[in-house]
């Protein structure tokens, strides 16, 4: 038997021994990073308690899962195992979601389609890269909303350095939204740099 193990009920036992007077953690030196999007008075939220077991993600049940529920019509781009997505519209800077056509998650995934995804996610991300204007795009899953896989794509402006890394999300939600028309071009251009 392995000690390897990661208990959340002491976690949370050392991070309230931790906490200052207000109950509270402090930020650590990550408010130091170049690309922190926050200044002023900044603080964590206390730590919850430890909520086990955990509510299930949306879409476990294969019946009531949204993304199998989507048409084609409503991807950008799809082929007979993967379906790409688009929430540029109305966002401050293109994000695309890549997703299985199957309903899986990454642990799930068979072993025929683990072989395509790490290509198809060069290809997408080259699609996005080939949009003018961009510098870097992002690669996020977290899994912990939904149950069918699927992976963020944000594509980062050049000259805007300080959008860098995992912050990206935040700025996301905070700048003003693309025009509609440069949106459409962006989900067209992607569409046909993939083919």
């Amino acid at each position: 038997m392995s000690d390897a193990r990661l208990d959340a009920h002491g976690i949370v036992d050392r991070a309230r021994a931790a906490a200052g007077p207000d109950g509270r953690l402090p930020l650590g030196g990550i408010q130091t990073w170049g690309n922190f999007p926050y200044e002023g008075d900044i603080r964590l939220r206390e730590l919850a308690d430890v909520e086990l077991p955990e509510p299930p993600r949306s879409g476990v049940d294969l019946a009531r899962c949204s993304a199998c529920a989507r048409p084609d019509d409503d991807f950008v781009w799809a082929n007979e195992n993967w379906r790409l997505s688009s929430n540029t519209r109305g966002n401050s800077l293109p994000l695309f979601l890549l997703g299985s056509r199957g309903h899986y998650d990454l642990d799930e995934l068979p072993a025929h389609l683990q072989a395509e995804l790490g290509p198809l996610m060069i290809r997408v991300e080259r699609a996005i890269e080939s949009i003018d204007g961009v510098a870097r795009v992002h690669i996020d899953r977290w899994g912990d909303g939904a149950h069918h896989l699927h992976w963020f794509f944000y594509a980062r402006p050049a000259g805007m350095p300080q959008l860098k890394g995992l912050f990206m999300p935040s700025w996301l939600d905070s700048l003003p939204p693309l025009p509609d028309d440069i949106a459409q071009a962006i989900e067209a251009h992607v569409a046909a740099a993939l083919g």
